[in-house]
Parts: C-alpha cells; structure tokens; sequence
C-alpha cells in the first residue's frame, strides 16, 4: 500500500502530449496494447506480450511474446506487483532492440484510476515506463461504491450507438473511468480509465478510434503461444 500511495503521487491524469491534442490524433503514428495471458496448464507461467499498431490504419509493427515465470502471488488491489516488472522488461526490450518503434501510448488490459487506491496496473506501468497509458478493461470492477446493478444495467442498455459512453462516478464523487460502448455490433461495454500521461476524455477517443470490433486492436491484437488472440 505504501508503495501504490508513493507512485500514486507521480500520476498526471492530464495530456501531456502534442498529439492529444491534435484533431483525430494527427501526430500518433504508434499505439501500443500489453497483456499478461497464463498458461491454463500451469498458472506459474505466463506468456508477456507487447504489440505496437501504426496509426490509423492500425497495422502490426512489432510484436513481442514471451514465455515468463510468475513468481508473486495473486492478491486483489496488488494485481500490477504481479504482472507489471515482465511488462516493463517487454517495453525495455522494444526501447533497446526497435527504438524507433516506441510506442506514443500504452492500451493496457487492465483498469487505471479505477482500482480501490486509484492506482490500476495501467497507472503502475504509466509511472515506471513514462509512458502515456491507458486502462480498458472487460468488466467492472466494484470499487467506491461501484457495483453491477440493475441501474448500471440500465445505463448501459441507454448506450445505442458505438461511441455513446456515461461516466463511473464513485460514492466518493469522484469520476473513476468511463463505460464505453465501443463498437455498434457489440452491446457489452468497455470499462476506460486513465493511466497515466492522458486525459478521460482522451482516452475515451482514442480507445474507441482503435476498435474495429469490440476490444481495442492494440489490444486484440496480442496473440499468445497457444495459438489465440486476445478475447475479441
């Protein structure tokens, strides 16, 4: 906890970026998805995978799967202590091995600001790397009140429309993330928060510009040893 409290501070919920603030994103020419998927066989095992799309067109331009050892236990609210050193290792590697592959910005699997400390894998990989990032999880996380009810329900049925999105506001008052209906074929919604380096409504737009079905392709597009891709 004292550790998520000490880079909580460091966290920028603001752009900070020349190309956030262009139209349709004119200066992004890379976007970035991480994911961390585990062996059914064997859940000491893991596979880090790092993709990088050019965009808009949204093409692969490098891609990075390894099969690494997950040593620290799983324990909820502490997911990143978990998942996040192998992930920066993978962002390390592109730096030293493809640098003019740097991503401009991170769509992590995972929540940010929506976590019970306001500090989601995407704001832990965002601080140590330094990179804009940008949380998009399946589904919500019942955090500050947050929960699943028959209201949330409701609100998400009143989103017709891909791109039509509510914000998550918490007992707290605070506005953790977005739900996001991301594509017009698919009523399940995306759970957007920030990360680090990057706005709400940024991140909103630019997760919903990078989805040609439901989940955003920086994201999809991870593929695993096991011969799949991410959940479409």
């Amino acid at each position: 906890r004292r550790e998520q409290a000490r880079l909580r501070a460091s966290v920028l919920e603001e752009d900070t970026e020349p190309w956030q603030k262009e139209p349709q994103f004119s200066g992004l020419h890379r976007v970035g998805g991480v994911d961390l998927s585990y062996s059914k066989e064997d859940e000491s095992r893991a596979c880090a995978s790092l993709v990088v799309l050019s965009y808009p067109d949204l093409e692969v331009l490098y891609q990075d799967c390894r099969m690494v050892p997950v040593t620290a236990p799983y324990v909820a609210g502490f997911l990143a202590f978990r998942e996040v050193p192998v992930l920066v290792e993978a962002v390390q590697r592109l730096q030293q091995e493809e640098p003019q592959l740097q991503p401009q910005v991170l769509l992590v699997d995972g929540n940010g600001l929506l976590h019970p400390r306001e500090f989601g894998i995407a704001c832990h990989l965002g601080v140590l790397t330094d990179l804009p990032c940008i949380g998009v999880a399946k589904n919500l996380l019942h955090v500050d009140g947050l929960v699943r009810d028959e209201l949330h329900k409701e609100q998400v049925r009143s989103l017709q429309r891909s791109g039509e999105a509510f914000p998550l506001t918490g007992a707290s008052g605070k506005v953790l993330g977005m739900v996001l209906r991301s594509h017009s074929n698919s009523s399940r919604p995306l759970y957007v928060s920030v990360g680090h380096r990057v706005s709400l409504g940024t991140a909103v737009a630019l997760v919903r510009a990078c989805c040609r079905f439901r989940v955003p392709e920086p994201i999809r597009q991870v593929r695993h040893p096991w011969g799949r891709y991410s959940t479409p």
